[in-house]
């Protein structure tokens, strides 16, 4: 069993886009948006993978993740079978010390919308906090991408 430990923020400004070493756009959408499981269909760039998240632990940093990568054509079908509304962003890839932070723009419903992620090794781990990361936003489902298709951030 996979576990995915990491810790979500508001992004404050562009500035992480002076830092950036690599993006990819993106696009995905949820066969299943549960609340104690979603199942995903993400295709980034020239690659496609199904994905399956299970509910987080009570402080939202940690939860079952299981990934596997598929044809590009057959994940273009299953996006078709997807819940309404899918997300399309474009994530950037910024260096920090020994991590990597994971930034989102999202576009069209969630327009406005710039989220940062950092995959971590354990929940108590420390590490550099950029200029441009603003707000924590751990564990508030409200910015889970599955919850942003269902009610995208120009609802709020």
């Amino acid at each position: 069993m996979s576990l995915e430990i990491e810790r979500k923020f508001l992004v404050k400004n562009e500035d992480f886009k002076k830092e950036f070493y690599q993006k990819k756009a993106i696009k995905q959408g949820y066969l299943n948006s549960d609340k104690n499981r979603t199942v995903r269909v993400r295709i980034s760039d020239n690659n496609a993978f199904l994905t399956i998240k299970g509910k987080s632990n009570t402080s939202g940093t940690t939860r079952f993740e299981w990934e596997k990568e598929i044809d590009i054509i057959e994940a273009e079908q299953l996006l078709l079978l997807c819940e309404p509304s899918i997300i399309d962003k474009t994530r950037f890839y910024v260096k920090s010390e020994h991590h990597i932070f994971e930034i989102d723009e999202f576009y069209g419903d969630n327009s406005g919308l710039i989220v940062a992620e950092i995959e971590l090794n354990s929940e108590n781990e420390t590490f550099q906090k950029p200029t441009w990361l603003g707000e924590e936003v751990t564990g508030n489902k409200t910015y889970y991408n599955s919850c942003l298709s269902k009610i995208p951030f120009k609802n709020w």
